[in-house]
């Protein structure tokens, strides 16, 4: 009797220790194995496209951008494969917002191992996996009616760039670090910055960095 075919993961994260363990826990599963590796979004979708996983665990902050990117591209590309964010990113901002961009779950790194698993699986059945908290608030988002981010906090009037670039300055990168990361210009960098400041109702750099720090 032939045995089932494990499911093949891709793992996408540009910390190697991180990386590593990620694919230690699965290759010490039954039913499940590592495929591949990478540690920045170009490179995935590389071995997207040649190795055809069946789920990627894919991270935020990558080596040569972010993941955001390559959930755009997969989307530009037609590419149907479930992606699973593993991320240190707070969910609270980000989980819903990446749903909508086309992720099957999101799930906090610091999460025991065993949730990370539970999520994989989960995304396999063709389910979404997040957190209790996250999938209370997408339900009382359906009950609204709109399917949209609610406009409680001042974070969900941001753009998906403007958040990408609230989130780089919130962890003291530069202009030129976040324009390096996201890969734009700094005259982009400071046009989004122009946004943030106008949405977050500031008007100098320095009042704009206060605001992002206490948000």
């Amino acid at each position: 009797m032939s045995s089932v075919a494990k499911k093949r993961i891709l793992v996408v994260d540009d910390h190697p220790l991180t990386r590593q363990g990620l694919c230690d826990a699965i290759k010490a599963q039954n039913d499940l194995v590592v495929c591949g590796e990478a540690e920045g979004w170009r490179e995935a979708l590389k071995k997207t496209t040649s190795l055809n996983p069946d789920i990627i665990l894919l991270d935020l902050n990558l080596k040569d951008g972010n993941g955001w990117e390559m959930l755009r591209q997969f989307e530009a590309e037609g590419i149907m494969i479930p992606v699973l964010v593993v991320s240190v990113c707070d969910e609270d901002i980000y989980a819903a917002r990446l749903l909508q961009s086309g992720a099957k779950g999101y799930i906090m790194k610091d999460a025991p191992i065993s949730r990370v698993l539970e999520a994989i699986r989960k995304v396999l059945a063709g389910h979404i996996a997040v957190s209790d908290s996250i999938a209370s608030q997408l339900i009382h988002t359906a009950m609204m009616g709109n399917g949209k981010l609610s406009a409680a906090t001042e974070l969900a009037l941001l753009s998906n760039r403007e958040l990408q670039v609230y989130a780089l300055l919130k962890e003291g990168r530069t202009n030129r670090e976040v324009a390096e990361h996201m890969g734009v210009s700094q005259k982009t960098v400071g046009t989004y910055k122009a946004r943030l400041m106008e949405k977050f109702g500031v008007r100098t750099t320095p009042a704009l960095m206060v605001r992002i720090q206490n948000l």
